[in-house]
């Protein structure tokens, strides 16, 4: 950072601006954590809290709000961050004034916690994960690179006065300045979706607005459903949806890497800044700038290269969108249930463990569950047959959960009962990783003679009704999936049946948390796990028979053929 003093060119300053109130605010929040307990959210929230006043006394505070305080102030961070400001906008002498206030800001910490016999702590960073799912894009190489280049001066959702700052995104990529180069593109990312954003809802006025007055148009109303004067906006039907899809995911989806979020809170180690990510975030920006560009770049727009990164942003699916985490759930949790063991058992200990006829009224009734879905299946699987086959379960439920589903917007109805479905998708793999656990344990020891009386009899109950507990999570995922593969259905539903199904779906849930206990080492309550499923699977039939779930709201229900391949959950 000293380096930019000694050599401001018009990129380094903001760069730098950037870097430091993004690190600062972090700092901020540590210090606030030696006095205070929960750090406000908002920068100009922390600014204003008296706890600082104690610290660093009020002249300072008040200086600190003067550079990056509320949107009566310069605000630094927001017009930077939000690419509302020009390379040349920002004297150097910003950037030196703010820079050794806070190197005077650690002067007086470090005199606080001398005086309080007390030391900062620091909060960990924020870890990129799933590197493997953000790398959507082929690695970005030098020909692409140089092609980008022009589009920056040729494109129409570029400012001019924004190009060094583009400019200087490409140039730390060179350079494996990876969390440089996202940094200074998201502003500028932001700043040409607000081209297009009110060019397409004809609103010019709000292109460079960034007054205390008046609203800021940022990402959050850039990529929203609706203006504020709710009006459709436009700019998602410009983009599309797997556009639109890509910048959820990365930005906003709370299971996403939300890079612009965390990297403007200063919550990532700016030195481990991931390549895939900024592959990924530069990718996508360079088809927009091809997307919207001037119409004499044919040679360039049809470039080999150039046309992969458009076909891979055009088949973006969203990854972090809950219902595509609801999807992976799924089908964690039935790989999990396949692998529960199967433990060979002679004559004596099968008459020990009983006939199987407390469990016998539980498979007659996931039997009679599963005849009823059977119609609503849409490929060539039947539900019904013997012996059990969990890998044909595992096969329907890939197939269900291969169907796209809409999920752009989804309104709250649908994410209220992705949540919960997503709930029982939780319990019922944490059953799953208990029944594995206390099997292999018990097993060993069973094999080894190390169990007492009573626990050999608890064994065997155990095996019992673990061979009980396989069918009924697997009509209980396919339940869930289904439901998954019908939830726009759900906006069919008024407030009362809206309401009851969710009570339903609940009431399910309460069952696998229930299983949750009573399959622990702790409790080993394995009878009574068979009485508990009994209750419930009436419930459900019950519940199924009424006609109210989703997959029957449905408009098609297929008919079986005698050909189809069966799935025995028997």
């Amino acid at each position: 950072m000293f380096d930019t003093i000694k050599n401001p060119q018009d990129a380094a300053v903001a760069l730098s601006l950037m870097k430091l109130t993004s690190c600062l605010e972090r700092a901020l929040g540590d210090v606030f954590l030696l006095i205070g307990k929960d750090c406000p959210f908002l920068l100009r929230d922390l600014l204003a809290s008296q706890e600082f006043v104690s610290i660093f006394g009020q002249p300072v505070m008040d200086v600190l709000k003067v550079f990056i305080g509320s949107p009566d102030s310069l605000n630094l961070r927001n017009i930077l961050w939000h690419g509302f400001v020009s390379a040349k906008e920002i004297p150097v002498k910003y950037f030196s004034m703010l820079l050794f206030l806070t190197a005077g800001l650690g002067q007086l910490l470090n005199n606080y916690c001398l005086q309080a016999h007390s030391a900062l702590i620091h909060r960990p960073y924020v870890s990129f994960i799933h590197l493997k799912e953000l790398h959507i894009f082929p690695d970005l190489n030098q020909e692409l690179l140089s092609l980008a280049e022009e589009l920056v001066t040729k494109s129409n959702i570029v400012l001019k006065t924004m190009i060094p700052f583009w400019i200087a995104a490409i140039t730390s990529f060179q350079q494996a300045r990876y969390a440089d180069c996202v940094i200074l593109l998201l502003p500028q990312l932001e700043g040409g979706l607000r081209v297009l954003f009110t060019a397409v809802n004809k609103c010019p006025s709000r292109l460079m607005t960034a007054e205390s007055s008046s609203l800021y148009t940022t990402f959050d109303e850039i990529l929203a459903k609706q203006l504020n004067n709710e009006e459709m906006n436009q700019l998602p039907i410009v983009l599309g949806e797997s556009a639109m899809e890509f910048l959820w995911d990365f930005l906003n989806h709370q299971e996403g890497p939300r890079v612009r979020d965390h990297l403007s809170h200063g919550e990532i180690n700016l030195y481990c800044f991931p390549r895939e990510i900024a592959n990924s975030m530069l990718s996508f920006s360079i088809t927009l700038l091809c997307r919207f560009s001037q119409d004499d770049l044919t040679s360039i727009k049809e470039h080999k290269s150039l046309k992969l990164l458009m076909t891979c942003t055009n088949n973006y699916c969203t990854k972090f969108h809950p219902i595509t985490q609801l999807k992976k759930q799924i089908l964690n949790c039935i790989k999990s249930i396949t692998s529960w063991p199967d433990f060979p058992m002679g004559l004596k200990e099968q008459e020990i463990s009983g006939s199987g006829k407390d469990t016998a009224p539980c498979i007659l009734m996931i039997n009679d569950i599963l005849s009823q879905l059977q119609p609503y299946l849409t490929m060539n699987v039947t539900l019904l047959g013997d012996p059990v086959n969990n890998l044909l379960t595992e096969k329907l439920l890939i197939e269900l959960c291969s169907k796209h589903i809409h999920t752009l917007f989804s309104p709250r109805t649908i994410l209220e009962t992705i949540v919960v479905l997503r709930q029982i998708s939780t319990h019922c793999h944490h059953v799953s990783r208990q029944v594995i656990s206390v099997c292999e344990t018990r097993y060993e020891r069973w094999i080894n003679k190390s169990l007492r009386s009573r626990q050999r009899l608890n064994f065997l109950r155990m095996r019992r009704s673990i061979k009980l507990l396989s069918p009924v999570f697997q009509l209980v995922l396919i339940l869930i999936t289904l439901e998954l593969a019908n939830i726009h259905m759900i906006c069919r539903k008024n407030t009362f049946e809206y309401q009851q199904y969710l009570k339903f779906l609940k009431l399910i849930l309460q069952y696998i948390e229930n299983l949750v206990t009573y399959t622990s080492p702790e409790k080993n309550k394995w009878d009574e796990t068979i009485v508990l499923t009994h209750k419930s699977l009436i419930k459900i039939r019950t519940f199924l028979g009424r006609e109210l779930m989703l997959v029957q709201l449905a408009e098609t229900k297929n008919t079986v053929s005698p050909h189809q391949n069966s799935i025995g959950l028997t």
